[in-house]
């Protein structure tokens, strides 16, 4: 196994436990049952529970709601191993620690005591409703309404690539709660799955990422007491654009703990497969992809580290973390791309992980704001700074 630059920090005690409980759990109760879960289109609810039972949900959480009350690296070693495992549940880290944290940061008291013990259990699954079919990135875009009817909410409108959608309990929805201001144009509201008027829509079938459940929500004249607002009214894009950091930054956690083990896979196999009377990692043609691939993969894993050093310290800045987003999702890409190459034919075959790698990654590129959102608020700095020095 390739020894990565990982950080001396998870060296500790601490993050080897987490490390170690993760890694048996999603190998004896997850991996297993995979596949047929990728047919489906979901996994199975009671994984939810079981995660919960060994405290590898909501690692962030205080421990008056039942979370560990860990910090940024416990999520990360959480996400690594779920990479590792070689299945594609983001859905699963997306609960933990981009939607979930919006309620502890941002809830009432009353709202923490209600829904985060269930976040924490797996007992609830909670989802994030911001992308509509004509706003993805461009999140001033989104039109579902939120209207006043007395000390009420009413909201109307629809969703879709809802990460989690099919089979959440809670639903964190962004609405429109003032069309004409601006910035100030959205709210966030905490919607219990089981209210009157919220419909799921279809269960959406991707290119990959099969076993996480996708779907489209649709809002017919949904009622929401005035308590359900999360945060204060018009404030939804600051909260957003808050959490957008350490979302991006997960991305790349995620995008390069799979790109280093399918380097892995891919090393033991080219040292397995033999071709022309040897085995075909003794070609120099693969000696040097392997070379460069390696090389990406330590450049990739010393800037992540740099940004969690700099999260840690508050001091990760949304134009670096949309850096490590960008670079590392697109790193993957490659990584993968060239690993499958050296499969041949074996690595366009579905029953081998390489393969389903391949296309679970393209949405890395997506998803957490396309990469191309990602250059355009890099270029913003460089501009601002080079106004600045004028």
């Amino acid at each position: 196994m390739e020894n990565f630059n990982s950080l001396p920090q998870l060296a500790d005690e601490e993050y080897v436990l987490t490390r170690e409980t993760a890694r048996r759990f999603f190998e004896d109760e997850v991996s297993p049952h995979y596949a047929e879960w990728e047919k489906r289109g979901y996994i199975d609810k009671d994984i939810w529970r079981k995660a919960g039972s060994q405290g590898l949900l909501c690692s962030m959480i205080s421990e008056e709601y039942g979370g560990i009350d860990g910090n940024f690296l416990h999520a990360m070693v959480i996400v690594e191993e779920i990479a590792r495992s070689e299945c594609a549940l983001p859905g699963i880290f997306t609960h933990s620690d981009i939607i979930v944290p919006y309620i502890a940061r941002l809830g009432t008291a009353e709202q923490k005591k209600r829904w985060l013990p269930g976040c924490v259990s797996g007992d609830v699954i909670s989802s994030i409703a911001i992308t509509e079919p004509g706003a993805g990135s461009d999140m001033k875009g989104v039109k579902l309404r939120a209207k006043r009817d007395g000390s009420d909410w009413v909201l109307s409108g629809q969703k879709t690539f809802i990460t989690n959608g099919w089979l959440a309990d809670l639903v964190i929805v962004v609405a429109n709660t003032s069309p004409d201001a601006g910035s100030k144009s959205k709210s966030l509201f905490l919607l219990d799955a089981k209210t009157k008027g919220f419909e799921r829509g279809r269960l959406l079938e991707k290119v990959g990422q099969k076993a996480q459940d996708t779907a489209e929500l649709f809002f017919d004249e949904v009622r929401l007491p005035a308590e359900a607002m999360l945060g204060e009214e018009g404030r939804g894009l600051q909260y957003l654009m808050q959490e957008l950091p350490v979302e991006r930054l997960l991305v790349g956690v995620w995008a390069q703990a799979i790109a280093e083990k399918v380097f892995e896979r891919t090393v033991d196999y080219v040292f397995e497969r033999k071709a022309f009377g040897q085995t075909i990692g003794n070609f120099q043609a693969t000696k040097f992809t392997l070379s460069e691939v390696r090389t990406e993969l330590e450049v990739g894993r010393s800037f992540l580290n740099d940004c969690v050093v700099r999260l840690l310290a508050g001091e990760l800045t949304g134009e670096t973390a949309a850096m490590a987003k960008y670079w590392l999702s697109d790193m993957q890409g490659r990584v993968i791309d060239r690993c499958l190459q050296l499969f041949g034919g074996y690595g366009y075959m579905w029953e081998y992980p390489v393969a389903r790698a391949y296309a679970d990654a393209r949405a890395q590129r997506i998803y957490g704001g396309a990469n191309e959102i990602m250059k355009e608020i890099i270029s913003r700095g460089i501009q601002q700074r080079n106004a600045g020095e004028l």
